[in-house]
């Protein structure tokens, strides 16, 4: 097991927050975790990081992974210019994270909050989530609720809610 994972479940664990842990090969998208969704009968949320396209600011996104991203749409809702993919540089300065393996739990790892974290609407009104645990062999199902009311304060964080088509 990698330090980061070990931290995030240590991180968990300090909080009492309970999740249910899913060992697995490595999931790069989406589509691959398909029969992981099967097993655990939820599906994994797609997490996207993203920048403004000066590289000026930083943002994770959590959305349904079933739902197309609209970088406009959203670009919009918070009043930034458009949006793009951030590049793997920062993700893995902010968040100790490599592609593949973004989670809003890597915000663990940003203690300078350089990155905002942007979730959709259906998100936030899930009972549970499923997220990788800052690595992709592995993936974490808890509580919505416990991921906004006490992981991300823990973090340093808030959220701005928005809307994903």
């Amino acid at each position: 097991m990698e330090d980061k994972e070990k931290r995030t479940y240590d991180f968990l664990d300090k909080l009492g927050v309970e999740y249910t842990r899913y060992e697995h090969e490595p999931l790069m998208t989406i589509a691959a975790a398909e029969e992981l969704d099967k097993k655990i009968g939820l599906e994994i949320c797609k997490n996207l990081f993203l920048s403004t396209r000066h590289s000026t600011e930083f943002y994770l996104l959590v959305m349904v992974g079933s739902k197309k991203f609209n970088t406009g749409k959203v670009s919009k809702q918070i009043g930034v210019p458009r949006m793009t993919f951030a590049d793997d540089e920062h993700m893995l300065e902010f968040l100790d994270i490599k592609p593949g393996s973004v989670s809003p739990l890597g915000l663990i790892n940003d203690k300078n909050n350089n990155v905002k974290l942007l979730i959709d609407s259906d998100v936030v009104n899930m009972e549970k989530i499923a997220v990788h645990p800052c690595v992709n062999t592995a993936t974490v199902v808890l509580k919505t609720k416990d991921l906004l009311e006490k992981i991300i304060p823990a973090c340093g964080h808030d959220f701005t809610v928005v809307t994903v088509d």
